[in-house]
């Protein structure tokens, strides 16, 4: 079945309950990994997601939660001998920088390296990132410190539909994104520059009229504040849940 597993749900600052946010799209043939934190080899792993089995990665923004795990994703794929090739989508802005990490790691000399194909994505909107049999996925720019993309999901099986953008203030670019989708995951880390309080995020979820709001990259543990779920739910009327880690969105 078509379905995304919530890989992480806290914010910049992770706890031991709650890794930083990262997410697996599940298809039939294709798993898609979405941002790829220090542990990401770890959770897949406890979500049951074989290594082997991603064929894809879209980097979100070039912040350390959300692009430090790519190298030891990449050298533990290859320590297991994957020999099939893996995409790996971003901004031109983020994988300029992830190929100048990885050349400090001395990636070329690792040898019967897999093949990895950077897929440099234009910062406009509503920018075709794939489609193949079980997802047709677009970008577009959203508003952070440094160059961000969301993306809107369809399960090509089911036509059901997806919004994520995570780390953005509230921006046209995510309402445009995220219109009429069935579900928009979307940050809730505080009112503030380059981020989105719950209650803003539930702003955003009744312009774009979406079904359900997940809201997702919240503080944690001793840093968690208030009832995010009822901050949301004053400013939408549809469902609100907090994505925890391990969820599972089906969207068969």
């Amino acid at each position: 079945m078509p379905k995304i597993v919530i890989l992480g749900a806290s914010n910049a600052v992770p706890t031991l309950k709650s890794e930083n946010t990262h997410m697996a799209l599940v298809g039939k043939k294709r798993v898609v990994l979405v941002d790829c934190v220090s542990t990401a080899v770890v959770r897949l792993e406890q979500a049951g997601i074989e290594l082997n089995d991603i064929t894809d990665l879209v980097i979100t923004h070039f912040h350390p939660d959300h692009v430090a795990g790519v190298p030891l994703l990449l050298m533990d794929m290859w320590l297991i001998g994957r020999k099939t090739s893996i995409n790996i989508y971003g901004l031109h802005y983020t994988l300029d920088r992830l190929e100048e990490l990885m050349k400090l790691y001395g990636w070329e000399e690792w040898p019967n390296l897999f093949p990895i194909s950077f897929c440099r994505l234009p910062a406009s909107e509503m920018t075709l990132v794939m489609d193949n049999e079980d997802f047709t996925i677009h970008s577009s720019p959203v508003h952070h410190f440094i160059p961000n993309i969301g993306i809107k999901v369809e399960f090509n099986e089911t036509k059901k539909t997806m919004a994520y953008s995570c780390d953005t203030e509230p921006c046209e670019e995510v309402i445009k994104l995220s219109a009429g989708v069935d579900v928009l995951i979307h940050e809730a880390a505080g009112a503030s520059a380059g981020h989105s309080s719950a209650a803003q995020a539930g702003e955003i979820a009744t312009k774009s009229e979406v079904d359900s709001l997940y809201l997702i990259h919240y503080a944690t543990g001793k840093f968690a504040k208030g009832d995010l779920v009822a901050e949301a739910s004053a400013t939408f009327k549809g469902k609100v849940a907090l994505a925890t880690d391990f969820m599972e969105v089906d969207f068969s």
